[in-house]
């Protein structure tokens, strides 16, 4: 009788590690999750310390193993936070905390990469341009900021690779986290020497580079001691997060798409063959499934709700608040609203874009409002699969995950806005799981990633785009379409408005208001030659 084998599947998040038991039939038999803390050095700043991500996953892998025989556990892939720096010495010791993907700290290497070495040489080098987040900004600015860490640097690594190094011995990176340090050739899949060389990196600093499904090794003696394994225990390459999450919503092969709904929100598009859109509007990355995909990142998608309902409204009632908005409602409003409460990625590229309502009159109403806010960001994510369908990619459903997809509403007005059939999945694990079906794959319990998907995803139900709502929604798009380009000079001047404050340096408390502490910055700024002291 054939013993059952599991796998392993490790998300290595920013503010906690979850990992995921699953079985070959992709049953999920147990999950666990470990936080870890992060740092904020000075505003606008985000660290960690990489062994806290270390011992959290050694403790969260004994502590999900229990009960399961470790000769049964045939392999562990990741799926990891991405665009993090994480730089080792000569002895592999980690030289300083990780600078995180969310960090801002790289304004001015970005300009020089965008502006002085330019987006089309960039576009030729990578396939994408640069952004706050990206790897490669990151290493510059230790170059030019703690030179003598940078003097140090042996090797560069992404944080899902710091872990597989610290269970193989083996420095490993896979394509689709490589696709987003700026320094990875997507088209050809490798490291591009014009990009390591702009950063004065050698390429013996990069780690070698598997397909996503691809085994890097097993577990050392230490490593398998630490976790309870044995080193027959295959350590799987793994994905950057948003590739894993689409691995396990099965959005692989061509044409097929999965649409996020989270704090931030993505529109991710597998293809068979690599292409890059003209203004770089969306990441061009290669896949977890060893081909290439297209990628929107929206920064703000259900936070927008979120700060509508909680903090402006102040209700958590969002299935009450969307009660009202009737299907003869969908289509016909005559409020907008500009998601871009963070600025926005997306196709506009814009850190100085701004959230707005647009349309309003004496009759508008509560629901119009939480309805446009809504619609909103579904023809936000809309621009990004216009760009995608520039390309000539043919679309005609998509999967969809994350917090706001629980919405029937929201996957109502998504299915009539892109005009396309939605697909809801039986389970939602996110990485984790597309991490476990990499793992499954690379032990040779799949033999491709599309097999594993096509077995372990299962959709339960669908939501047709209506025609008569589908072409209200066309119109309405359109009227979108022309508010950002219109209110683009005003964004420009707003900003040069606020640059006018002069920051000096922020300090950082405290506040105790009844039994509820609230964090503070306080700071001194300078406006029309006065002094004024500030708290945010």
């Amino acid at each position: 009788m054939e013993k059952n084998m599991y796998y392993i599947g490790v998300d290595l998040g920013t503010s906690s590690v979850k990992l995921l038991l699953m079985d070959k039939q992709g049953t999920v038999v147990k999950t666990v999750s470990k936080e870890y803390p992060i740092s904020f050095p000075k505003p606008g700043w985000s660290e960690q310390n990489p062994y806290d991500w270390y011992e959290q996953s050694v403790a969260g892998i004994r502590e999900l193993t229990v009960g399961i025989k470790k000769e049964e556990v045939a392999g562990i892939s990741f799926g990891g936070q991405m665009h993090g720096l994480v730089i080792l010495d000569e002895n592999d010791k980690v030289i300083r905390p990780a600078i995180l993907w969310n960090d801002g700290r790289t304004t001015k290497e970005c300009e020089y990469l965008n502006n002085t070495i330019g987006k089309g040489k960039l576009t030729e080098y990578t396939a994408n341009i640069a952004f706050a987040g990206f790897t490669a900004p990151k290493i510059l600015w230790v170059r030019e900021n703690e030179p003598e860490n940078f003097q140090k640097i042996r090797k560069i690594m992404l944080p899902k690779d710091y872990l597989a190094y610290r269970f193989s011995g083996v420095h490993a990176t896979d394509v689709s986290d490589a696709s987003g340090m700026l320094l990875f050739d997507v088209k050809n899949r490798r490291w591009s020497e014009e990009m390591l060389e702009i950063c004065g990196i050698s390429k013996d600093c990069m780690a070698r580079v598997f397909e996503s499904y691809e085994c890097i090794g097993h577990l050392t003696e230490e490593a398998a001691e630490k976790l309870g394994l044995t080193t027959d225990t295959a350590v799987i390459a793994g994905a950057g997060d948003n590739a894993a999450a689409a691995v396990g919503t099965g959005t692989v092969g061509d044409g097929s798409c999965n649409i996020s709904l989270g704090t931030s929100g993505t529109i991710f598009i597998s293809s068979m063959t690599f292409g890059v859109d003209a203004n770089n509007a969306l990441h061009a990355f290669a896949h977890a499934d060893g081909h290439y995909h297209l990628m929107g990142c929206m920064l703000s998608a259900a936070s927008c709700n979120k700060w509508w309902l909680d903090d402006i409204i102040g209700t958590g009632d969002y299935a009450k608040e969307q009660e009202g908005i009737t299907d003869e409602m969908l289509g016909s409003n005559h409020v907008f609203y500009l998601p871009y409460l963070m600025g926005e990625r997306s196709p506009h590229n814009n850190p100085l874009a701004r959230a707005t309502f647009t349309g309003m009159t004496m009759d508008t109403t509560r629901t119009d409002m939480t309805q446009a806010v809504l619609e909103g960001v579904a023809f936000a994510i809309r621009d990004s699969f216009e760009v995608a369908k520039s390309l000539g990619m043919k679309i005609t459903e998509t999967k969809i995950c994350g917090g706001g997809a629980k919405s029937p509403l929201w996957r109502k007005m998504i299915a009539n806005i892109l005009n396309i059939r939605v697909c809801v999945l039986d389970k939602e694990e996110g990485p984790s799981l597309g991490a476990a079906m990499l793992a499954a794959v690379g032990t040779g319990a799949y033999e491709t990633v599309e097999a594993a998907a096509g077995q372990i995803v299962h959709v339960v139900d669908t939501i047709e785009p209506d025609a008569e709502i589908a072409a209200r929604y066309e119109e309405k798009y359109r009227q979108f379409q022309q508010i950002y380009p219109a209110l683009k000079p005003v964004f420009d001047s707003i900003a040069k408005c606020e640059s006018s404050l002069n920051l000096r340096g922020f300090t950082q408390g405290n506040l105790l208001l009844g039994e509820s502490k609230f964090s503070y910055y306080r700071d001194k700024v300078a406006r029309n030659g006065e002094e004024y002291e500030v708290f945010y």
